[in-house]
């Protein structure tokens, strides 16, 4: 687990999400106030996303919702697109929203790369003396555990915890 509060993207979508609520206070009325709130639900679900992501220590889970994040992203693309397309979102505004959106999702995106690219690390044996269940497994899966732990893997193990160089 980490603070999802020292990840720039998280800060970034989150400065998205202000932005979204400010370009949007001024649909108030039916189907505007309705395209409002899909607005607001894209941009917020970002950042929630993010943090839900933080708040599991294994890399895989945390990946998992980087990749809902970006999803989510591009849905607020869309419905940028659209207000813009039937002319509730002014050009500037939407031009700026959807420049906001893609800097956080070309973060996400590297963010995401350096998650999964990361090789695993198993935990060393709790009996001394003895290899990481070594003699249990067949010789593939041996093959493959080896090379995880030497580094020539770029698996994911999904219980191998989040290493702390990603707070940062």
């Amino acid at each position: 687990m980490q603070d999802y509060r020292k990840l720039d993207v998280w800060t970034k979508a989150h400065e998205l999400v202000l932005e979204t609520y400010h370009a949007t206070s001024a649909l108030s009325d039916g189907p505007l106030l309705t395209m409002a709130s899909q607005l607001r639900r894209a941009a917020a679900a970002v950042p929630l996303n993010i943090i839900e992501g933080c708040g599991h220590s294994a890399r895989a889970d945390f990946a998992r919702f980087l990749q809902a994040a970006s999803s989510s992203v591009h849905e607020l693309q869309y419905h940028l697109m659209l207000a813009h397309a039937l002319a509730v979102l002014p050009g500037p505004e939407y031009a700026r929203l959807d420049a906001r959106a893609e800097q956080v999702r070309q973060m996400l995106m590297g963010l995401l790369r350096k998650v999964r690219g990361q090789p695993s690390k198993f935990p060393a044996s709790p009996l001394p003396g003895k290899r990481f269940m070594a003699d249990a497994m067949p010789s593939a899966i041996h093959s493959s555990v080896a090379d995880t732990i030497s580094g020539k893997s770029e698996r994911i193990d999904s219980a191998s915890p989040l290493p702390n160089a990603l707070s940062t």
